[in-house]
């Protein structure tokens, strides 16, 4: 394990919030083109905002390195890191000087191959009373696989554990694929339990992404022991799964809670087509039907990127960023990115920031591109700086903070 301070300076072009006029001729981020050049924009942008620029100094601090290919972070209240390997299915815990704990013992086996393994855990809203913990995973299971979401109380220690394990959700129905399985957990103020979850990406379970009778390409919500709350859309009617809360997804990495606390998402599209939504109860957001994007061979999927009864995306990516993880910062450490989106990068290699006014996207930037590393994860910590894990074989967890200004700059 290696420890470091490797200090970044980002040089400082725009302010945090982009003034109309400066919008109008600012030049985006992207510059390459278009994989569906034919696919336009519904609205202005809707795609490749004017391009905005840090001023803060950024530190970027390496706690603890030699993660399998880790997926999620989540915070104990006296400021350790639960971290999960992907293919491994292993737990850690980690001090904030980067000590790993041995693998949490008891948990589950997973089907690690692929997109499979352990995905994200987070710490129950009631921890401090129950010492709960919450995790998804892919589920090996006669005739294939599918997402899992268990839990199970977090017995600490120099040999940690989990005892009561309970499997409270399971995706159905069950099919044979290592891929597009979602997997982030999002607990609201309500307590209430969001799970992102993907359609398997094969075309059995592509077609059951509009489906109410499939758990495929959903966000479901359910509450925190895997009952259905009552006021779910869906609840009630005979040919839909209580569960369900929106459909019409493809692969939904990233979600996060706003200040308002409306759940927003960013799902991975094919070859052009990541999508930014904010998925509302009931509602179709076109997967696959409609949608900016194509094949990986170049054929086409969609015939029109807009149609009768299903949700335009806030915002899309083509080239794609290939989103995982999301947050929403509230910190004080950066005031100029108060309100901004984070989504960490794979395929582009960034920590990607959406500056938004009116639940429009007005300023896009493109952080640690210098790094050329893989960023699967992005959280915000409870001391307002923001906590990385790099998608590797030897997975880093980075800490962001503000640096010092440089001498005759102001911030």
């Amino acid at each position: 394990m290696r420890h470091g301070l490797v200090t970044s300076f980002l040089s400082a072009l725009l302010l945090s919030a982009v003034p109309a006029a400066q919008a109008q001729t600012a030049q985006p981020v992207e510059t390459a083109p278009p994989n569906v050049p034919e696919f336009k924009p519904a609205f202005p942008q809707q795609t490749r905002a004017p391009e905005v620029k840090t001023r803060t100094p950024i530190v970027v601090t390496e706690i603890a390195s030699g993660f399998n290919k880790p997926w999620a972070i989540a915070f104990l209240p006296d400021g350790r890191f639960l971290v999960t390997e992907k293919p491994t299915g292993s737990l850690f815990i980690v001090t904030a000087a980067g000590k790993k704990s041995p693998p949490v013992a008891g948990l589950p086996k997973v089907d690690g191959r692929g997109q499979g393994g352990l995905l994200d855990v987070e710490v129950g809203p009631d921890y401090a009373k129950s010492g709960l913990i919450y995790w998804t995973y892919y589920e090996p299971r006669e005739g294939g696989n599918g997402l899992a979401v268990a839990r199970a109380k977090l017995v600490d220690g120099r040999k940690p554990r989990i005892e009561g394990l309970q499997v409270i959700f399971r995706m159905q129905p069950t099919l044979e694929s290592t891929m597009h399985a979602g997997g982030r957990l999002v607990f609201t103020p309500d307590g209430k339990l969001f799970v992102t979850l993907g359609e398997r990406s094969i075309l059995p379970g592509r077609v059951q992404a509009q489906d109410l009778k499939s758990d495929f390409g959903k966000v479901v919500r359910i509450n925190p022991d895997g009952s259905i709350p009552q006021d779910n859309p869906f609840v009630g009617r005979k040919d839909a799964r209580p569960e369900i809360w929106s459909s019409g997804h493809r692969n939904i990495l990233s979600a996060a809670l706003d200040a308002q606390q409306r759940l927003w998402i960013v799902e991975m599209g094919p070859r052009g087509g990541d999508e930014l939504n904010r998925p509302e109860a009931g509602k179709d957001y076109g997967w696959p039907t409609i949608g900016y994007g194509e094949e990986y061979s170049g054929e086409p999927i969609h015939k029109t990127t807009q149609a009768a009864g299903m949700e335009q995306p806030v915002y899309y990516w083509d080239p794609v960023i290939s989103p995982s993880g999301l947050t929403l910062y509230s910190g004080a450490l950066f005031p100029e990115w108060k309100g901004n989106l984070f989504i960490g990068g794979l395929s582009s290699q960034a920590l990607v920031r959406l500056v938004l006014k009116d639940d429009r996207v007005v300023g896009e930037e493109r952080l640690l591109t210098e790094r050329k590393a893989r960023i699967r994860e992005v959280v915000q910590g409870p001391d307002g700086a923001l906590y990385l894990l790099t998608d590797a074989s030897n997975g880093r967890l980075w800490k962001l903070t503000p640096g010092a200004v440089p001498s005759g700059r102001t911030p």
